[in-house]
C-alpha cells in the first residue's frame, strides 16, 4: 500500500490535498507520549482541565471563515451551511465542559459509623477517537473535549476525505497550550488503526461509520479488554400522526432527510404518514424538495451539493432504479436539476412513493438524497413499520398530542425519540443507538460513564467499629 494519502474533492475531482500516513515509529512515539502525558493530566485540577479544552475551542471557532469552505472541499457541504457545523460544535464542547464537575464528582455511597465510603471516577488512560468525514466537527468533538475533561488523553484518526479537520484540531490545542502528549490527530491507514486498537496503548476507542466498520473495530478490539463505543449506520424513520400541524412537519422533514445531501446518521430516509393526510403531505413535501438548488458547495446559492463521491451518488441511484422497477413512482424530475449527471457526486434529491419494505430503499441506509413515503392506518401500521429495520438511531412523531408521542416513543427501538423535530443532537441527552447502529453512548452525563471507571474507596478510619 502507498504511504501517500490524496484528498480528491467531490466539488470537481481535483486532489486537494495531499499527505502521508503516520509511521509506524511516529505511531509508537505518540502511543507513549499520550501514556507518559496521561498520568500528569489526569492529576491536572479540573478547572485547569476546562481552562485548556475552553481556550481550544476559542482558537476552533477563530478559524470559522477558514473552516467553512475547507469543508466544502473536502466533503461537499455548501458553504452557507458551514457556520451550522461550528455552532453546533462549539453548543456540544462548552456544555460538556460545564457539567464536567457534577458528572465526574464522586458518589457517596452514604453514612456508615467508623467508615468513608464513595466511588471516583477515573480516567481510562488513552482514549482513541475514529472520526467519519460526514460531520467532521460535529462527530468528534462528542468524544474528544468529554474524554480529555475525565483525564484521558486522546489520539485522533480523522477520516482521510476530511484529513484537514484533524490538524484544524491538532492546531487548536496547540494554541491552547495543551500540554503536549495529551492529544494528538494521527493519520492512519485501516491496518495501522487495527494495531493501535489492539497494541494494548489504548483502553478507549470511540468510532463512528459503518457497521461493518464497526465490526472491524470489534474484531481488532477482540481479546484486549478495552472499551468500544460504536454509532454505526442509520435508517431513520418519522411518523406523521392525523394531528400533524402539515405545514410545519413538512418544512422540517424535507429538511431533515436532505440537509447535508442526505449523509446524515440521523437523516430522515422513510415516513411514515396517516393515510388521512397522506395526499396532502405527499404533494406539499414533492413541492418543496423542487425548491433546492443542486451544484457547486462554494455559491452561496447552492442548497444541495454534490454527495461525497460519485460511487456514494451511483449507489443511491441504484437504490432508486431497483425501487422504480419494484413498482415505485418517483415525484421529483432529476432531469430539472442540471448539474445531476450519472457517475458524478451530483445527485438531484428524490421522494418514492408507491414503496414498501421488500425494497432496498426502505431498509438499507442510503446517506443520499432520496426518502421513501408511505401511508399507514394509525398508530399501530406506524409503529411495526418504523421498529422493522436493523437499525435504531433516532425516530421522530409528529403530532400535537403530547402523551401520545411519548407513548409511541416508549415502544420505538431507538436511542432517541424526537417530537415534532430530528436530525438534532441535544448534548444534555445521551447519543446513543440499538441494534446494528452500535452500543455505548457520547454527550450528556452518561457520555462521562464511558470515558471512566468507577473506582470504589472503602475507608475504615475508626477501628473500634
Amino acid at each position: 500500500m502507498s504511504n501517500e494519502v490524496k484528498l480528491v474533492s467531490p466539488v470537481d475531482g481535483r486532489v486537494y490535498a495531499e499527505r502521508h500516513y503516520a509511521s509506524d515509529e511516529t505511531v509508537a512515539a505518540a502511543l507513549e507520549a499520550a501514556a507518559q502525558a496521561q498520568r500528569v493530566w489526569k492529576k491536572t485540577p479540573l478547572t485547569e482541565r476546562a481552562r485548556y479544552c475552553t481556550a481550544a475551542l476559542e482558537a476552533l471557532l477563530a478559524m470559522r471563515d477558514e473552516i467553512a469552505p475547507e469543508i466544502a472541499w473536502q466533503m461537499g457541504r455548501p458553504v452557507r451551511y458551514g457556520a451550522g457545523e461550528l455552532r453546533g460544535v462549539e453548543e456540544r464542547a462548552r456544555h460538556m465542559i460545564a457539567i464536567a464537575a457534577d458528572a465526574l464528582a464522586d458518589i457517596d455511597s452514604g453514612e456508615k459509623t467508623g467508615f468513608r465510603r464513595f466511588v471516583r471516577r477515573e480516567p481510562l488512560g488513552t482514549v482513541l477517537v475514529i472520526a467519519p468525514w460526514n460531520y467532521p466537527y460535529l462527530t468528534a468533538v462528542n468524544s474528544i473535549f468529554p474524554a480529555l475533561m475525565a483525564g484521558n488523553a486522546v489520539i485522533l484518526k480523522h477520516a482521510t476525505q476530511t484529513l484537514l479537520v484533524g490538524e484544524r484540531f491538532e492546531r487548536a490545542f496547540e494554541q491552547a497550550g495543551l500540554p503536549t502528549g495529551v492529544f494528538r490527530n494521527l493519520l492512519l491507514d485501516h491496518e495501522q488503526s487495527a494495531r493501535v486498537i489492539g497494541s494494548g496503548r489504548v483502553q478507549q476507542v470511540n468510532f463512528t461509520g459503518s457497521v461493518e466498520g464497526g465490526r472491524a473495530m470489534e474484531r481488532a478490539a477482540s481479546g484486549h479488554f478495552l472499551g468500544l463505543g460504536l454509532e454505526l449506520g442509520g435508517k431513520d424513520p418519522a411518523y406523521v400522526r392525523h394531528d400533524a400541524d402539515l405545514e410545519f412537519t413538512v418544512e422540517n422533514l424535507v429538511d431533515g432527510s436532505f440537509f447535508n445531501s442526505g449523509q446524515s446518521c440521523c437523516g430522515i430516509e422513510r415516513i411514515y404518514v396517516d393515510r388521512g393526510v397522506y395526499p396532502e403531505f405527499v404533494e406539499r413535501f414533492a413541492e418543496l424538495t423542487r425548491g433546492y438548488v443542486l451544484g457547486n458547495p462554494l455559491d452561496e446559492a447552492t442548497t444541495l451539493g454534490p454527495l461525497v463521491k460519485a460511487a456514494s451518488a451511483d449507489f443511491v441511484r441504484g437504490q432508486i432504479a431497483a425501487a422504480i422497477a419494484g413498482g415505485a413512482r418517483a415525484l421529483i424530475d432529476g432531469a430539472a436539476f442540471s448539474a445531476d449527471a450519472i457517475g458524478t457526486p451530483y445527485l438531484a434529491p428524490q421522494v418514492l412513493v408507491d414503496v414498501d419494505h421488500s425494497m432496498s430503499v426502505m431498509r438499507e441506509e442510503s446517506f443520499g438524497p432520496v426518502v421513501g413515503i408511505m401511508p399507514v392506518d394509525g398508530d399501530a401500521q406506524a409503529l411495526q413499520l418504523m421498529n422493522d429495520s436493523p437499525y435504531g438511531l433516532t425516530a421522530s412523531v409528529w403530532t400535537r398530542d403530547l402523551e401520545a408521542a411519548e407513548r409511541i416513543g416508549g415502544d420505538i427501538a431507538t436511542g432517541t425519540v424526537y417530537m415534532n423535530r430530528c436530525d438534532y443532537l441535544d448534548p444534555s441527552l445521551a447519543w446513543t443507538g440499538v441494534k446494528h447502529t452500535g452500543r455505548g453512548a457520547t454527550l450528556s452525563r452518561v457520555g462521562y460513564e464511558t470515558l471512566t471507571r468507577p473506582k470504589s474507596f472503602h475507608l475504615r478510619h475508626d477501628i473500634t467499629q
